[in-house]
Parts: structure tokens; C-alpha cells; sequence
């Protein structure tokens, strides 16, 4: 379970400070939902490391994760600006992702050339990401992120600009992850979206 238990963070004091307190159980999806500026991406950046609550915990398993690293966490994100490696190609922006020395065994590697394949990117590894439309740039930090296999998967805006037959590739590959007992925190304006993935949700 993903607990936020009375997190409060304020980026300055002439702003109002945002509360959090929530809770997702295993293989499950909880879907945030409220205007743009509400804090949904913001809860997202705590949850992964990215900026430290002022006050309260962030838990999984009952262990606290807020004063770990980012990557100390067992945590990964899709966030809307892709954070794709410009300098590398799509394979190795993939495998990075799986282990961050690309110390891959057959299995990942064949892994990863399926993901591609399945979402319609199959034959561009060895593009760069310059290369890449910003749907196909979405559609590999996805599959960066699902095959990292870590169990709490957080998820921003991650199907914009996607066509709909992608789009339901996609929403299938997340089911299954869900399926496999992955975690999800969706922050999404798309009805669609939370509708297909959300098994509950919180209202900023």
C-alpha cells in the first residue's frame, strides 16, 4: 500500500500550502482529479522524490519513503515533458530504465523489442529522440517506465496527443501492469483516461 499520511508542502509563503492524505492499496489506480494549478503533478513530484514535503510521511509497505533519494524509491514516472535522454538512442533510453548500468540479459532485451513492437515503434531503437514525434516520445517513456517494473507507477498526463488505437494499446500494456499488482497515482484531465484505469479517486 502507497500511504500519504498529512503531507503538506508550500512552495512560498504567500501561497496557500497544499495537504495530501491518501491511500492506494496494491494494484490498484487512484485517479487525482482537479483544475490546472490544484496540485496534482506537485503530488506527483512528491511521491517521487522530486521536491520534499514540508511536514508528514510518505509510506510503502508501512516503511517510509519520503527521505529517500528519488531513486532509492520504488518509484518510477511518466511525466508530460517525456525526460528522455537526447544524447541516447531509444533502446538505451529504455534499457537505462531497466538497469541503469544496461547490464540487460537476453530476456530484457527481447523485452524490450516487443514493447516497441506493440506500440508501434517496432525498428526504432536506434533512433534518437530528436528523431521522435512527441507521441512517439510518450510512447517510449511509457514503456521506459512500465518495464522498469517497479511497483508504485505514477503517471502524468500520460496519454496526451496519442491517436486512439495507441492510446488503447496502452490502456491494455497499464491494465496489466495493474494486474501484476503495480500501483498507479493517474493525475489526468482526460475523462477517458481515469474511467479505464481508476479504481477510486481523490479531489484536489
Amino acid at each position: 500500500m502507497l500511504e500519504l499520511e498529512n503531507l503538506v508542502f508550500q512552495y512560498g509563503r504567500s501561497i496557500p500550502p497544499w495537504r495530501f492524505h491518501f491511500s492506494v492499496e496494491a494494484g490498484q489506480c487512484l485517479a487525482i482529479q482537479g483544475p490546472s494549478g490544484s496540485g496534482k503533478s506537485t503530488v506527483l513530484n512528491l511521491i517521487a522524490g522530486f521536491l520534499a514535503p514540508d511536514s508528514g510521511r510518505i509510506l510503502w509497505q508501512r516503511t517510509p519513503i519520503h527521505q529517500q533519494k528519488p531513486w532509492q524509491r520504488p518509484v518510477t514516472s511518466v511525466f508530460q515533458e517525456h525526460n528522455l535522454f537526447e544524447h541516447l538512442d531509444v533502446f538505451t533510453n529504455i534499457g537505462l530504465g531497466i538497469h541503469p548500468g544496461l547490464k540487460l540479459d537476453q530476456h530484457q532485451r527481447k523485452a524490450i523489442d516487443a514493447g516497441l513492437e506493440r506500440t508501434g515503434l517496432a525498428g526504432f531503437g536506434p533512433r534518437m529522440p530528436g528523431e521522435l514525434s512527441g507521441g512517439q516520445r510518450q510512447r517510449v517513456a511509457l514503456l521506459r517506465a512500465i518495464l522498469r517494473r517497479q511497483p508504485v507507477l505514477l503517471l502524468d498526463e500520460p496519454l496526451t496527443g496519442l491517436d486512439a488505437d495507441t492510446r488503447h494499446i496502452l490502456y491494455a500494456m497499464l491494465l496489466e501492469e495493474k494486474a501484476r499488482g503495480i500501483t498507479m497515482v493517474l493525475a489526468s484531465h482526460d475523462e477517458e483516461e481515469r474511467r479505464i484505469l481508476a479504481d477510486s479517486y481523490w479531489n484536489l
